[in-house]
């Protein structure tokens, strides 16, 4: 099959084809970006493919994208990307808008059972039984003009991911295709969120191992990292490697020196921001007791594994039921979540983030599966 490539190099150009798509129903969708040393991606292509025609917007010579951002808005049009997370960042930076709905291939093929986490390339081999050419996705997506293989493979992963969907589609039942819908709108929902960057330290690493006043340390450090690696667009790792601020909250160093035996600090960041950490450490090491955060509880007990896994044989059980992948139905963090809200001896609550259709299916069967824990012990 020839496909036909288009592309679209300027403002004019977007909003035309963009108020054409607004009728169709479903466009599929694809980016390609770079992301080596900043901390935002930088998009260097975003593919839309329509039948058998590719679209390739170049993002380098476009300024006005909301014609783009109000088809990603558009709830008439389904937009069809796969294992997107990192597109959605890329779309976001670029129209300030996300798609909805949002149909994921990669997810679609989990609750047909035909693999997890599974990638493109496997996925159109095993859907449309096609060999696509590997090797572009690491190259220069910035350089211009870009090599024939490289719009060659551009343009057919636009493509083919719309065919893609026009065959797992009729192959889920509408209540699946909800489900693949909801765990779209999920993912959105996920980016909308905005991290606050004084929440950070709970998820810091041995971040529980401290006390309350490393801690007003550690929350400090960790929102300065946050917000000077967005500012600076670098990596998190290139202001303070994640492996150095355990150390920094728990021995707070007062001098260069001290701050230079820190494990894993960069001799770069001691230049740079030495004298800046230095003082951040010593005003946050001072805050009263009233302004400390409260203790983290600790990860839970070694004891526990015991009923995590029991509680995953509910979720597994279910998966076998509904015929769907099984990593599909419960997220380590969320039966964490479960079994952190009332271990060892109850009472349990469900966390917020078992929601919709897997609350719906499992919330019950996992409270009954904890009161029989209750019971044993």
């Amino acid at each position: 099959m020839a496909i036909d490539i288009h592309w679209i190099r300027d403002d004019a150009s977007l909003a035309d084809h963009c108020a054409r798509w607004q009728s169709l129903p479903f466009v599929a969708v694809d980016t390609e970006f770079m992301r080596v040393d900043t901390f935002y991606p930088i998009a260097g292509l975003i593919q839309v493919g329509v039948g058998t025609t590719a679209f390739l917007i170049d993002p380098l010579s476009i300024q006005q994208w909301q014609p783009l951002a109000a088809l990603l808005e558009n709830p008439g049009v389904v937009k069809v990307l796969h294992a997107c997370s990192e597109d959605l960042e890329v779309l976001l930076r670029l129209t300030g808008s996300l798609p909805a709905p949002l149909f994921d291939t990669q997810l679609a093929a989990a609750y047909l059972n035909i693999g997890f986490s599974m990638g493109y390339s496997r996925l159109v081999q095993d859907v449309l039984g096609l060999e696509l050419p590997k090797g572009e996705t690491r190259s220069d997506w910035l350089q211009r003009p870009l090599s024939e293989t490289q719009v060659s493979y551009a343009a057919e992963d636009a493509v083919h991911l719309g065919e893609v969907y026009e065959q797992l589609r009729p192959r889920l039942s509408d209540e699946r295709a909800a489900w693949v819908l909801d765990d779209g709108a999920e993912l959105v929902a996920q980016l909308r969120r905005e991290v606050d960057p004084d929440e950070l330290y709970r998820e810091a690493k041995l971040a529980w191992k401290l006390s309350r006043a490393q801690l007003a340390v550690m929350r400090a450090l960790c929102a300065w990292r946050e917000r000077e690696a967005r500012a600076r667009d670098v990596p998190r790792n290139r202001i303070v490697r994640e492996h150095a601020l355990w150390p920094l909250a728990k021995t707070q160093p007062d001098n260069l020196q001290a701050l230079a035996r820190i494990e894993d600090m960069h001799p770069r960041t001691v230049r740079h921001d030495g004298e800046f950490i230095l003082d951040l450490i010593k005003r946050n090491a001072s805050l009263p007791p009233e302004q400390w955060p409260p203790a983290l509880p600790e990860p839970l007990p070694i004891e526990a594994s015991a009923v995590l896994k029991q509680l995953r044989a509910v979720g597994q059980a279910e998966a076998e039921r509904l015929r769907i992948a099984p990593e599909l139905m419960l997220r380590k963090k969320t039966l964490e979540a479960l079994l952190k809200s009332g271990y060892p001896d109850g009472p349990y609550q469900l966390p917020d983030s078992l929601r919709g259709w897997r609350r719906e299916h499992l919330g019950e069967a996992l409270l009954q599966s904890l009161a029989t824990v209750g019971q044993q012990s």
